[in-house]
């Protein structure tokens, strides 16, 4: 044990900061470090660098943004994700296209966050990125016209408004209770989808959701 630590004390969760702007990177660390768990265990300032300080450093959270000299932070995650399918990326961006989250999510990026709401929403989504959980900001939202069930798309009611609710980043128990159902319902529900649509986890039914209108952002 380390000289100075508590028993049963947990660790910080260890942050991975990838942006080509040094004030931008210093910033950052001043936000997510005034957080008693969280720390810095590194920064990069593109794409290549990400991938090997990640090799490096087992980050639990990769913070990257996307528009960077030479390799962006799409080709980035992806690769990062192909070496290891287990890391985690959180996307940290100015761009708030709806093909941008699109194509981030196809790289892997557990999450994406845009730098206007940084300061209030950040830390928590990195919280919520190592628990496994999805994160869009700003909020995923209902689509007024998404597609009825009859139509293409082969979910019912109740299993589009899971979708929907998964996709915007809450988790079994909230949904539950968002739907006045037990939580072995929703489980069911999620199992369900899962099934019918040949999806593994929360960011593929996150990215479903957004390709087929059931949510937007």
């Amino acid at each position: 044990m380390p000289a100075g630590s508590e028993p049963g004390a947990v660790a910080p969760i260890r942050i991975l900061l990838v942006d080509d702007h040094t004030i931008v990177r210093q910033g950052v660390r001043m936000l997510l470090e005034s957080e008693p768990d969280l720390t810095v265990c590194g920064e990069a300032s593109g794409g290549e660098e990400a991938i090997k300080l990640t090799e490096a450093l087992d980050p639990d959270v990769v913070v990257m943004d996307i528009s960077m000299p030479g390799m962006s932070g799409i080709v980035a995650t992806h690769r990062i994700r192909q070496r290891d399918p287990t890391a985690r990326v959180l996307i940290l961006t100015m761009h708030d296209r709806r093909e941008y989250v699109l194509d981030m999510l196809d790289a892997g990026a557990c999450g994406y966050i845009l730098k206007e709401t940084a300061a209030e929403q950040l830390a928590q989504a990195v919280r919520s990125v190592v628990r496994g959980e999805s994160v869009f900001y700003p909020t995923i939202a209902p689509s007024a016209d998404a597609p009825r069930p009859e139509g293409r798309l082969p979910l019912t009611v109740r299993e589009r408004e899971v979708v929907t609710l998964i996709a915007r980043g809450l988790t079994n128990q909230r949904i539950a209770e968002a739907l006045n159902v037990s939580l072995k319902t929703v489980q069911a529900h999620r199992s369900h989808i899962m099934e019918k649509l040949d999806l593994h986890d929360r960011v593929e039914i996150a990215k479903y959701a957004l390709r087929h209108g059931l949510c937007e952002l």
